[in-house]
């Protein structure tokens, strides 16, 4: 009944939603791609998985880019180690199933179907997945009972539960206890993320503490882009260059604010300028002819020397890379209350890191960056005095660069931690199947 109440709920919400998803179709191009995906309909790049590894499947679900980035290392550590099996990865967002798609392979992604039966169940036939595993903590009703039903083994790796969405998590613990009986194990980021998960009803004997993921991400390969501005930099003598990365509204005007002081101090200053959200990007470029600020686009840029002005990042999973050209980096979601964003890609290429002081969603990084001064958490007014302090003090800004490098590589691990488990728990699968519990169509 609660399930059949859930659908229920779900398909109303949708229906009542039409408007507002149509509408952002339609002016900003989102959730049309892959929407007979999300719909049930298994792409034909899917239809042969089962022929070629008759052991099964591997199903990795990564919502966005973030998860993509972190679930990367164990993809590759599964292949490896499980070469019998087939490792698929779905996505949910657009500009995760972009970058998912150049690091995995076009024919092994796809889009996570909509959690309906009727969209659930053809890819649970046609993958056979002897294991999924989610990434973090996607907990959708529709999807844990089926899947679980269908004889696979189930996993959430690197979950962690926000002061955000504790509460309400807390609220529903009674829904939430049937639906985590479904999962076989949870793989819990720290001894906090650990406690809540069980207090929300998790089984303690199926939680564990294995690290964040994301210390053990591997940049890819640099895009060619990366040494041709590094070349344009180098013949404008430009310089100091400032990487903002996942910038959302509300916080460019202000780091443009900033920027115009830096520019006073540093004539051949570069901003490198990129919003989080794709859909923004005219938005941005708006408001930097508002402003009148010299400024270059990304996806138009052809090699010209840039100095003295911003490049729009109007792009798609270059951002990593891009920190590798940083003075400085600010890291967005932070100066406006969104919880912050990752910090550790910048940290990876030793760049001085700020970040605003809404760094909820990355608290237990952030709080150990801090710990080993190795990050500046600023407020709005604090911005412009901090990037000016940094960029005029070599030695200050390359210890805290150097910090961050080292802090990071400090808690590497967990990815061979969660390997481990996974393999025991597909070891447990071989040696006692789940007893396959009846889906009803719903």
């Amino acid at each position: 009944m609660l399930y059949v109440l859930y659908s229920f709920l779900l398909a109303a919400a949708m229906l009542l939603s039409l408007p507002y998803w149509f509408f952002q179709m339609l002016r900003h191009g989102k959730y049309h791609g892959g929407l007979t995906e999300r719909l049930g309909k298994v792409p034909p790049r899917l239809s042969e998985v089962s022929a070629h590894k008759p052991a099964g499947t591997i199903w990795v679900h990564a919502v966005s880019v973030g998860e993509v980035l972190a679930v990367g290392g164990l993809v590759e550590e599964i292949r490896r180690r499980l070469p019998e099996q087939k490792v698929v990865v779905s996505t949910t967002t657009d500009t995760g199933q972009v970058l998912a798609r150049k690091r995995f392979g076009e024919a092994n992604v796809f889009y996570f179907p909509m959690d309906f039966a009727f969209a659930i169940r053809p890819y649970l036939a046609r993958l056979r997945p002897s294991l999924i595993v989610l990434a973090e903590t996607e907990f959708w009703p529709n999807f844990l009972r089926l899947a679980r039903a269908s004889g696979a083994r189930i996993a959430v790796v690197n979950a962690r539960i926000s002061d955000r969405s504790w509460p309400n998590y807390r609220r529903f613990r009674w829904a939430l206890q049937r639906m985590l009986s479904n999962v076989g194990l949870l793989l819990a980021q720290t001894e906090q993320d650990s406690e809540r998960l069980q207090s929300i009803g998790a089984a303690p004997e199926r939680v564990r503490v294995t690290g964040n993921l994301k210390f053990d991400m591997t940049l890819p390969a640099p895009p060619p882009v990366v040494e041709s501005l590094r070349r344009s930099l180098h013949q404008a003598g430009a310089g100091p260059v400032l990487v903002c990365g996942s910038t959302v509204d509300d916080e460019e005007p202000l780091l443009l604010k900033a920027f115009e002081n830096i520019l006073v101090a540093h004539p051949h200053a570069v901003m490198i300028l990129a919003p989080r959200h794709p859909e923004r990007f005219d938005a941005v470029a708006s408001l930097l002819d508002r402003m009148g600020t010299r400024w270059w686009r990304r996806s138009s840029w052809d090699g010209e020397p840039i100095a003295a002005g911003v490049l729009l990042v109007d792009t798609i999973g270059e951002l990593a890379a891009l920190y590798a050209l940083a003075d400085v980096a600010f890291v967005g979601g932070s100066l406006a209350p969104r919880g912050g964003h990752n910090i550790l890609e910048p940290a990876q290429h030793g760049v001085a890191i700020v970040v605003g002081n809404h760094t909820e969603n990355f608290r237990d990084i952030v709080g150990l960056f801090q710990s080993r001064d190795a990050v500046r958490v600023v407020g709005p007014a604090e911005l412009p005095l901090t990037l000016m302090e940094l960029l005029a003090n070599d030695s200050e800004r390359s210890a805290l660069g150097r910090r961050a490098r080292e802090t990071a590589q400090s808690q590497t691990g967990a990815t061979l931690c969660t390997i481990k488990a996974l393999e025991e728990l597909i070891a447990a699968a071989q040696t006692q199947p789940p007893s396959p519990q009846p889906a009803h169509t719903h």
